[in-house]
């Protein structure tokens, strides 16, 4: 199955194996010296009929036709060069008429590129809008994890090749030499540990899944593993209150824990959900319990969480794993043993309305694992409270913190990218506010945060801004928005005098250049910058000078609270915290 003989035969024989088991049937291979690893899998393949065509035109056409009357993407291979601007017009075709197609333009490396390589030339992008999608390729590794990419990345390129608007798909691969199957030993490695389950997450793709999806066969599978967790992920659902419903409902179902994002509303409606884990960061960096909490099964429910340590976590223990999302997008950043189930998580909910009496399952196991999250959750829920209120220091954790706790029911949030993200998954504590919280984390990054948290707040009820002092700097533009902007918007400025995430990076140990190129701190005096916009100001200096100032909001206009912090004392607090916190736990508090 995986031809062993070197790099790029294991990469275009992984390749190749996984379009079979998605369901390939026919590949249409032009000829040249780039394509070979991968002209070579095809050929070798016995369940995909493989056609040489010396024309690429006339090739593509062919496949075209192909795709059309069997409804089934046909893949079609060139080499590098101009090879692949010969495909363009049965794409244009492909694209109008519907018809699904995997392009697979082989090129060289990034190294032998814009320097007259020969038969080089741009190929990124190479039919400009009308793929369904497209990507280029990491150069051929024997990394089982690269591996694994790959994998996850083909079932994704073919899902897009149909749905939801069958059409072209173009992946641009990359190989260095040796491009023949010359043997080359260091694949022996890879061969004494590759997984034979390796190509078990591939699910052929059917029509099914997206129209008469039968969900009662992944619900009766959820109820045989004894430990197993809902992800509450990164989400801003337009019914937050019906999503929050929909999520409490299959973990109470199933006695999964949820493990819920702070920029998920999850958090905001914690009378809903009794298994409701916010701390598991921290649990999670207590080595002990990671090892006695690792799941067999992980339903994930939107984007992953911010936290690297879940991230980590679920990425060394490889669970199966589910996502459960409407759009066509590719959520599989950890590349594990997923299967995407394209449904909104409120439609499984009424689905498990329909199923059979589950009183006779044995869910003994699933109980006491569930029992064991949310001991930890109430115990470092204990300590975490304990401390916070303790400090009388404005440091920029416990504004994450506090905010929960004192802000009016409903209100709208938006939370700006880097440190105060974070310190929202950290802190940000289950409450009843029915709040609904906003952030841009397509790019994860600090421009437009001003206008953003605007435009969120226009028309609606006051609403808050939790901003660092850059991420306002960068977009301060913003403010010329006042005069057309109808509500109120408090923002609440976390002013360390510089980019904090980067104290919490190990570049931060590195001064010079650290100070003037990543924490980058400008010095302003936003009082005055406020006085410029003719926007009111007021420093903060105490928390409970904070909670007055939250206790309501005004009706319109927009205003700057700062809250003045130290970057050096604010990272040195979350480095010490963060792991006491988790050492505090273990098996036997419980």
């Amino acid at each position: 199955m995986i031809d062993f003989r070197n790099i790029n035969t294991v990469w275009a024989s992984v390749f190749v194996e996984t379009l079979a088991q998605l369901g390939l049937k026919t590949a249409i291979v032009c000829p040249g010296s780039r394509s070979t690893p991968l002209t070579i899998a095809f050929a070798q393949h016995s369940s995909i009929e493989t056609i040489p065509i010396l024309d690429e035109r006339s090739a593509s056409f062919f496949a075209l036709g192909i795709a059309k009357k069997s409804g089934i993407p046909t893949a079609l291979v060139c080499t590098s060069g101009t090879a692949g601007a010969n495909f363009y017009p049965a794409i244009i075709e492909a694209k109008e008429s519907r018809v699904p197609l995997l392009i697979l333009t082989a090129d060289r490396p990034p190294e032998l590129r814009d320097c007259h390589a020969g038969q080089t030339i741009d190929q990124v992008k190479l039919y400009g809008t009308y793929p369904n999608w497209q990507t280029e390729l990491t150069v051929p590794s024997l990394d089982l994890k690269l591996l694994r990419y790959l994998r996850q990345t083909l079932i994704y390129a073919w899902e897009r090749s149909q749905f939801p608007i069958p059409g072209v798909v173009h992946l641009n691969i990359p190989f260095r030499d040796p491009l023949h199957p010359v043997y080359q030993s260091e694949t022996e490695d890879l061969k004494a540990i590759f997984p034979n389950d390796f190509f078990d997450p591939i699910t052929p793709l059917k029509s099914s899944l997206f129209y008469r999806f039968n969900l009662s066969n992944y619900l009766k599978q959820w109820y045989n593993y004894s430990q197993g967790i809902i992800i509450a992920g990164v989400a801003q659902p337009q019914n937050a209150e019906g999503y929050c419903q929909a999520i409490a409902h299959l973990s109470q179902h199933l006695n999964y824990p949820v493990l819920a994002e702070g920029l998920s509303p999850v958090r905001n409606y914690s009378n809903l959900n009794p298994y409701l884990i916010s701390t598991y960061d921290l649990i999670l960096r207590n080595p002990t319990l990671a090892e006695k909490l690792a799941p067999q099964v992980v339903i994930q429910i939107g984007d992953l969480p911010t936290s690297k340590t879940l991230r980590n976590w679920l990425e060394q223990k490889q669970p199966d794993y589910f996502i459960l999302d409407p759009s066509y997008q590719n959520l599989d950043g950890l590349h594990g043993k997923t299967t995407h189930l394209r449904i909104p998580i409120e439609q499984l909910s009424e689905e498990i309305n329909h199923q059979e009496d589950t009183d006779t399952l044995n869910l003994t196991g699933s109980q006491f694992y569930c029992h064991l999250w949310c001991e930890l959750e109430a115990k470092l829920k204990t300590v975490i409270n304990q401390e916070f209120e303790a400090i009388n220091l404005l440091i920029e954790p416990k504004v994450a913190w506090l905010l929960p706790q004192i802000l009016p029911q409903n209100t709208p949030i938006f939370i700006a990218n880097s440190m105060p993200v974070r310190d929202v998954e950290f802190f940000w504590s289950p409450n009843l506010l029915n709040i609904q919280p906003f952030f841009n984390r397509g790019a994860n990054g600090i421009d437009g945060t001003l206008s953003t948290a605007l435009g969120i707040a226009h028309h609606q009820q006051s609403s808050i801004l939790l901003t660092g002092d850059l991420a306002l700097l960068h977009d301060t533009n913003g403010f010329l928005i006042k005069n057309k902007f109808i509500g109120h918007l408090t923002i609440i400025l976390i002013n360390n005098n510089g980019g904090g995430i980067f104290e919490m990076l190990p570049i931060s140990q590195f001064n010079p250049p650290f100070e003037d190129y990543f924490a980058t701190p400008q010095n302003i005096n936003f009082d005055q910058l406020a006085a410029t916009y003719q926007i009111e100001y007021e420093k903060i200096l105490s928390w409970e000078q904070l909670k007055q100032r939250l206790n309501s909001l005004p009706d319109n206009g927009i205003r700057i609270l700062e809250i003045p912090t130290n970057r050096k004392i604010d990272a040195q607090w979350r480095q010490k915290h963060l792991q006491q916190f988790a050492n505090q736990l273990n098996l036997k508090i419980l």
